[in-house]
C-alpha cells in the first residue's frame, strides 16, 4: 500500500449502497462475495441482505468508501462469520481487503466476544484465496456447492483463532 493512504472504517449506512453497489464488476465477482444475489447488485438486495446481517462496515481509504464487510453468522462467546467482503476496484490491490479483514475481527472480539472467525472463499477465487492465509487463517475444511450455472464449485472454509 503507498505511505502516504489513510484507512478508517465506520458503520455502513443507506447513502453507501449506491456505491457498494458498483463494487462486483462481473456476475462471477458477485457470485464471490454475495451467492445468493441477482446481477447486477441493487440496493435493495444489498439492503435486505444489511438487514439480515450484523456490523455491516465499510473501510475507507484516504476518506473514500474503499471496502464492505459484515457477518452473516455470530454466536456470542465463539465465532463471527465473515460476510459479503467486497473491494472497490479503484482501491483494489492497496491494502484494504486487509484493513477490513482486521478490523472485523476486532469488531468480533468487542462485540460477540468472539474467540475465532470464520470466513469462506470459492475456488475460483484466487484473490481471496491468496488473502486469508497471509491474515492468519488456515483451511478447515471443503463444502460442495452449485454456481449460478449449477456446476459443481468447492467453498473452501478457513478459521482464525482471534
Amino acid at each position: 500500500m503507498p505511505p502516504s493512504s489513510s484507512f478508517d472504517h465506520r458503520a455502513a449506512t443507506a447513502d453507501d449502497l449506491s456505491e457498494i453497489v458498483t463494487f462486483a464488476q462481473n456476475a462471477e465477482e458477485l457470485f464471490f462475495c454475495y451467492p445468493k444475489a441477482d446481477w447486477p447488485l441493487s440496493v435493495g438486495q444489498l439492503a435486505a441482505t444489511m438487514a439480515e446481517r450484523r456490523d455491516s462496515t465499510v473501510a475507507l481509504l484516504n476518506g473514500r468508501v474503499a471496502g464492505f464487510a459484515n457477518f452473516y453468522q455470530w454466536q456470542y462467546g465463539d465465532y463471527c462469520a465473515l460476510g459479503n467482503l467486497m473491494i472497490a476496484p479503484w482501491a483494489r490491490g492497496q491494502g484494504v481487503a486487509h484493513y477490513l479483514v482486521t478490523a472485523m475481527e476486532q469488531l468480533a472480539r468487542e462485540h460477540y466476544h468472539a474467540k475465532r472467525m470464520q470466513v469462506s472463499c470459492f475456488n475460483a477465487n484466487s484473490a481471496g484465496l491468496l488473502l486469508y492465509p497471509k491474515l492468519g487463517y488456515s483451511p478447515s475444511g471443503i463444502v460442495e456447492r452449485r454456481d449460478r450455472q449449477h456446476q459443481r464449485v468447492a467453498l473452501i472454509q478457513f478459521d482464525k483463532a482471534l
